[in-house]
């Protein structure tokens, strides 16, 4: 009787003790921060989260750790990522007291040109098939780090994908469900079902998943290097490959492809310096939303209320304008990073900030009047050296291409060009398209502070965002930063042509209550009902005070964060 005494007085305080935390604005948490001396990793699927300990523990340091963490997520989360995609990266380097960036992300084939959309009548790229496909950065990516910083042999960072590879892995049940989505309406694409949809249907949650073709590939990639893909025995059936289904990628775009060394650039947020990367990413949308929100008392309007969120939402349709309009390849335009992203620009644009209405439309700046804008992953190891990485296929399994025997999806980024002449983001031969995904990183007087990152398209730098302001503002923890909800506001303006004209529509995960809705929709927001596509998060803090790392994964997805 004492015991069920005890169950009902437990029962009955939960609830009280978790709205508690909601009026002091700490949302309820799933679990606890994970915290470790020695290292950490953070990613969307345990065994991945696993692998990159076991390689920490093998003397790996984080750059070798992620790479080996991000073969797997090829593996085990295909409807995300994979070799046949684009890499970036933000490495913190601590015998160099310096960050680094890496932009491997792949260019557009040399034979195709915007002469051929014009010739097929197409307004915009199609999703699937041959005409999205650009050069997959991922595997240069790889060695590119692995060259510059990591000390141990790929063959060993590739081994435990290779393996699992051979003899499966239990599909997770968040990857089971978007496989189960993802997959069937990538049936007819060349050898695509045979490849991922064994029995004629995506595997269902717990079972066992095999992709011999990809661990083939993979030991001829740790065995030949980067050659073998680029400009060796895969880059000869890849370029066969395309020739027969119509795709106009080649082994000249392979031999071709090189990744690009960048500086992170940064905006000061509260005493936190932002780290993201330039274009042809959406990083510095994120870095123009925090110095729009900056002069504005977030923590006094409280943790998702009606003030807060308009207030970020707006942020974020001013900011996007901007990513519209010029965020491409810098290779092909002169971006004015420096003025996007400077406290001057900010002031000007935050003027179109109503605290009382919502925006149905509005411009893009011109920053340069004073002169005349997935999987992600992290790792940290006992050298205080981390990692920010992110990799995608794009949209799903990306173009649903699957080169002979290879066991891998060629991407569809090629679908993020404008079709438009004249524009940043313009198709061009051998140009980069513009691209979502987007690692994040933060510093406090010049030391390394946090790696993060948040997946999901254009809810990225929306996500980044959030997160940043539930810790600094609203004083959270890693994961409660995370698990805390979150809103996505899709329909502003796009670097693809699109316009925004109505406002856009606003999602709301079901935490936020009823009167905060309906308190939006009066200020003018469309409001919707939304399931899913509030992004994945992942984080590493360094407590430089108890020199400690304190890792998150968020609830919304399969992964996990561990320390040793």
């Amino acid at each position: 009787m004492m015991i069920y005494m005890v169950l009902v007085c437990i029962l009955l305080i939960m609830p009280v003790l978790m709205a508690a935390d909601r009026l002091t604005g700490k949302p309820f948490a799933t679990r606890s921060e994970v915290i470790s001396q020695h290292g950490m990793a953070a990613t969307s699927h345990p065994l991945a989260t696993q692998i990159a300990i076991d390689i920490l523990k093998q003397g790996g340091n984080a750059v070798d750790a992620a790479i080996a963490a991000n073969a797997a997520l090829g593996l085990m989360e295909p409807v995300s990522c994979g070799i046949g995609g684009d890499l970036y990266a933000i490495v913190w380097i601590e015998k160099d007291q310096k960050l680094y960036g890496l932009n491997a992300s792949g260019r557009s084939p040399q034979s195709l040109t915007l002469d051929e959309f014009k010739k097929r009548n197409l307004k915009d790229i199609p999703a699937v098939g041959p005409l999205p496909v650009s050069v997959p950065g991922c595997v240069d990516g790889w060695f590119e780090l692995n060259g510059k910083f990591g000390k141990l042999p790929m063959e060993k960072l590739l081994s435990p994908t290779i393996r699992y590879a051979s003899e499966g892995f239990p599909v997770t049940e968040v990857i089971a469900n978007s496989w189960s989505i993802g997959g069937p309406r990538l049936k007819d694409q060349p050898n695509f079902a045979p490849t991922f949809l064994p029995q004629g249907k995506a595997p269902s949650t717990g079972e066992v998943f095999r992709n011999p073709d990809l661990a083939k590939t993979l030991e001829k990639i740790a065995q030949g290097g980067r050659e073998v893909f680029y400009q060796g025995e895969v880059a000869k059936t890849i370029e066969e490959f395309c020739k027969r289904v119509g795709c106009f990628l080649d082994r000249r775009d392979l031999a071709s492809h090189s990744s690009t060394w960048v500086d992170p650039v940064s905006s000061n947020y509260r005493g936190y310096d932002i780290w993201e990367l330039p274009p042809n990413g959406q990083g510095i949308a994120a870095l123009q939303m925090l110095n729009i929100l900056e002069a504005f008392d977030l923590q006094s309007m409280g943790h998702n209320s009606t003030d807060y969120l308009h207030h970020l939402v707006e942020a974020k349709k001013i900011a996007f304008e901007d990513r519209a309009k010029f965020y491409a390849d810098a290779d092909f335009n002169e971006i004015p990073v420096a003025e996007l992203i400077s406290k001057e620009y900010a002031a000007e644009r935050r003027k179109l900030l109503n605290p009382d209405r919502a925006s149905q439309n509005l411009p893009a700046g011109d920053p340069k009047l004073q002169k005349g804008g997935t999987v992600y992953l992290t790792v940290a190891d006992s050298e205080h050296n981390m990692v920010s990485l992110i990799q995608s296929n794009f949209i799903g399994f990306g173009s649903g291409l699957v080169p002979d025997g290879l066991g891998f999806v060629l991407q569809n980024r090629g679908l993020l060009f404008n079709l438009e002449e004249g524009h940043f983001n313009s198709y061009a031969p051998n140009k980069r398209p513009f691209h979502t995904i987007i690692p994040g990183f933060v510093t406090r007087d010049n030391k390394p502070y946090m790696a993060f990152g948040v997946m999901g398209g254009d809810m990225q730098p929306q996500g980044h965002v959030q997160v940043l302001c539930n810790i600094i503002d609203f004083g959270m923890n890693l994961q409660e930063a995370g698990d805390a909800a979150r809103f996505y506001h899709e329909g502003s303006s796009t670097p693809t042509g699109k316009t925004m004209t109505s406002g856009g529509s606003l999602g709301l995960e079901s935490e936020i209550s009823g009167e905060v809705r309906r308190n939006l929709v009066e200020k003018g927001h469309n409001v919707r009902f939304m399931v899913g596509d509030y992004g994945g998060y992942q984080a590493i803090l360094y407590d430089a005070e108890n020199d400690v790392y304190r890792g998150a994964s968020e609830s919304r997805k399969d992964g996990m964060a561990a320390g040793y």
